[in-house]
């Protein structure tokens, strides 16, 4: 049991298309196709245990060793900074990180700028860099209505195509950095289960190119 690969997968759509890149690599689980609700899956001929957690845990579970690999969006690598490998970029559930603001929004320089975001950490880094001076408003949901409702000047958040932005009267300003789902090890997994991980990593950047 214990020479088994302990894969954490994100639920949802992104979790789908994740699984079904493992699978072409050569370490299927058709278990986790049936109709149930049961997490934790394994193939112990391919050597493989899959189990589903809340996207924005694979890195917590991958750091801390419940799971051996992993795939977390790149949101979550920078914002967190888990220690983990990063180890190839999937291609998949491509979006951006962006700053956006009402149409009519001009930014003074002159005073601080008010930021929303569930991302405190990414647009803290971002503003540093530029040398503006922001305050912070950490919320942890429907972050577009902070503006409207003059709580914050303008935002930072994950950006796919825009139809809410838009919908609500916001525009995107600026791109602070593209996301995408990444494959991510353990420390020490990728040291002692090494010949396992190399191979499915082999096997899927030869799928991602």
């Amino acid at each position: 049991m214990s020479n088994m690969l302990n894969v954490a997968l994100p639920k949802g759509r992104l979790g789908e298309k994740v699984y079904s890149l493992f699978e072409q690599a050569g370490f299927p689980c058709p278990s986790i196709k049936e109709n149930n609700r049961k997490l934790i899956f394994e193939n112990p001929e391919a050597g493989v245990r899959y189990f589903w957690v809340k996207p924005s845990d694979v890195a917590i579970y991958v750091e801390r060793g419940a799971a051996d690999i992993g795939v977390a969006g790149k949101d979550i690598l920078l914002e967190y900074r888990p220690q983990v490998y990063e180890l190839l970029d999937l291609k998949l559930g491509k979006c951006r990180m962006a700053v956006a603001a009402p149409k009519d929004f001009r930014d003074d320089p002159a005073r601080t700028l008010r930021v929303a975001t569930k991302f405190s950490r990414i647009a803290s880094d971002y503003y540093a860099a530029l040398g503006r001076d922001i305050d912070i408003i950490h919320l942890n949901g429907s972050i577009e209505i902070a503006p409207i409702l003059g709580l914050s000047d303008v935002i930072v958040d994950i950006v796919e195509t825009g139809t809410t932005l838009k919908e609500n009267n916001l525009d995107v300003r600026e791109t602070i950095v593209p996301i995408s789902a990444r494959l991510i090890a353990n420390h020490a997994a990728f040291k002692f289960k090494n010949e396992s991980i190399e191979k499915i990593l082999q096997q899927m950047a030869a799928l991602t190119e």
